[in-house]
């Protein structure tokens, strides 16, 4: 289907509902959508027939959803495979800086707080290799969940064929105007955004504190050092982490737009949220300490770690199979003595009739305990709640280890897979894992092991389909390495796509 057929009502994916165009930029049309399976309002990119950048586009945004910052916009979706390409991003409902800048300048200290959560953001962005390269105040968003969003990160540059010699260097000359527009309301080149271009002196733009009166000496510093290099006696500042540092210590006073009519309920922030004025929110207790090593306790102490309850219970079932045995035994005993049926059902005197005997295993089979754990998302950026981990390997099924949420049980076409990274501390013959994947729904999983902690050194060595609650994967054979990764390749189909684990035990032998 072309994208220039493709009108509010028409549907993706089997699930995206298009409502509304909102802008289009050379033939990337983008829409106010709805994603139906989940219920909520998603944005969404569509591109004509011909756009000459559909797959840089497609690819930049895969990129982007492995940012780890939430203050970057989030991508929810990304597919170019189909006659439809299309990018789902999420929906930020809010006011832009040029929103805000309407009614005035905003106060020193706001402004200040709004760039620097901003900066921090695309610091985090700019370690992955992704820049923005088109930072312009619609593009900074202060959402009416209380969280800074910086929008367009690596899809704006995408879209429009942006790059520069040095791009970190212009995100932080973006950063810089995007401060000189909050303190003073003018843009410091032509007209942006609805904002006028700053007054000039000697053909060169003035400083902020040139225009308005009243701006810190710092921030007029900070500006010079981005925007215009003027420095003086400091380093122009050359990266959006520069920027940050920068700004480090001011306050996170950020403005708190006015909630649109009409507006979803709000999501919770995700940027420091000092700037909520009228919200008091109560201090958190105390966390209790964390181990010092992420794997899990020896075997002897694994036993000592369980609850008193559960010891209990253990006792209590060791006498209940005392019982029955008791019982058992004198049934049989009662029954050859009082010649009650003998071989004439065809069971044998010692009650197991034609059904096979427990067959103890050829070998006895340790424990193999992880060294270090970690998760291995090396399609993302590389960090899936890693400090969950250590429940998948504490003895207790109540706690858990999750991967993030997802579009769809194919990870939203972002990556092939997901899991936890396992240390053995020095080679080891896997036989068996077992799993407790509790009640999240069946899942694809990969037993993978190598000598290397790399995608490329590490084979499929098991495997199970559709698997959930207790699963015990075991190895067609033996499989000697160093490392194990406990992979999923497809999320439960259902519910919030997400790949649980509550216990993982690595079976072999050392």
């Amino acid at each position: 289907m072309s994208t220039f057929m493709i009108e509010p009502g028409a549907r993706l994916a089997g699930r995206y509902r298009l409502e509304e165009p909102v802008s289009d930029t050379g033939g990337a049309t983008f829409w106010k959508a709805t994603d139906e399976t989940l219920a909520r309002p998603v944005a969404v990119w569509t591109f004509a027939d011909g756009f000459p950048r559909t797959t840089e586009v497609v690819h930049a945004s895969r990129a982007t959803s492995r940012v780890s910052d939430s203050r970057v916009t989030q991508v929810f979706d990304a597919d170019d495979s189909g006659p439809t390409p299309y990018v789902v991003e999420e929906w930020v409902v809010g006011q832009s800086l040029a929103e805000l800048l309407a009614k005035g300048p905003l106060e020193p200290e706001r402004a200040a707080g709004l760039v620097a959560e901003a900066a921090e953001a695309l610091s985090a962005a700019n370690a992955t290799g992704l820049f923005h390269l088109y930072l312009t105040p619609n593009k900074l968003m202060w959402s009416v969940g209380g969280a800074v969003k910086v929008t367009g990160v690596g899809v704006d540059a995408a879209l429009r064929g942006v790059s520069a010699p040095d791009p970190a260097a212009a995100d932080a000359q973006g950063l810089g105007k995007l401060l000189y527009a909050a303190l003073t309301g003018h843009w410091p080149d032509s007209e942006q955004s609805g904002l006028p271009a700053a007054p000039t002196d000697s053909g060169r733009p003035c400083r902020p504190s040139q225009v308005r009166s009243g701006i810190p000496p710092k921030l007029d510093e900070i500006v010079n050092r981005a925007v215009f290099r003027d420095t003086g006696n400091q380093a122009p500042l050359a990266s959006s982490r520069e920027v940050a540092e920068a700004l480090a210590d001011v306050p996170r006073m950020v403005p708190l737009p006015a909630t649109p009519a009409n507006a979803p309920p709000p999501e919770h922030g995700t940027s420091r949220r000092s700037g909520e004025f009228g919200i008091v929110t109560p201090p958190r207790p105390p966390s209790p300490p964390r181990p010092q090593e992420s794997h899990p306790p020896k075997k002897s102490e694994k036993g000592a770690a369980r609850s008193p309850g559960l010891r209990q219970a253990l006792i209590g079932a060791a006498a209940l199979v005392l019982f029955v045995g008791v019982v058992a035994g004198a049934w049989v005993v009662g029954s050859n003595i009082g010649g009650g049926g003998g071989d004439s059902d065809g069971t044998g005197a010692d009650g197991t009739g034609n059904q096979e005997a427990a067959v103890e295993p050829d070998e006895d089979l340790d424990t193999l305990e992880p060294q270090n754990t970690e998760s291995f998302d090396p399609g993302g950026s590389g960090e899936e709640h890693n400090d969950r981990i250590p429940n998948a390997f504490d003895g207790d099924a109540s706690t858990h280890w999750n991967t993030q949420r997802y579009n769809s049980a194919e990870f939203g076409n972002l990556k092939e897979g997901v899991g936890i990274l396992v240390d053995l501390g020095e080679p080891a013959e896997l036989h068996e894992v077992d799993l407790n994947l509790g009640n999240a729904g069946p899942a694809n999983l990969e037993i993978l092991v190598g000598d290397e902690p790399e995608p490329g050194a590490l084979a499929t060595s098991g495997e199970a389909e559709q698997a959930s609650g207790e699963t015990n994967v075991k190895l067609a054979d033996p499989v000697e390495g160093q490392y194990v990764v406990i992979w999923f390749t497809q999320l439960p189909d259902e519910g919030e796509h997400r790949g649980t684990i509550h216990e993982v035990e690595l079976r072999g032998k050392m």
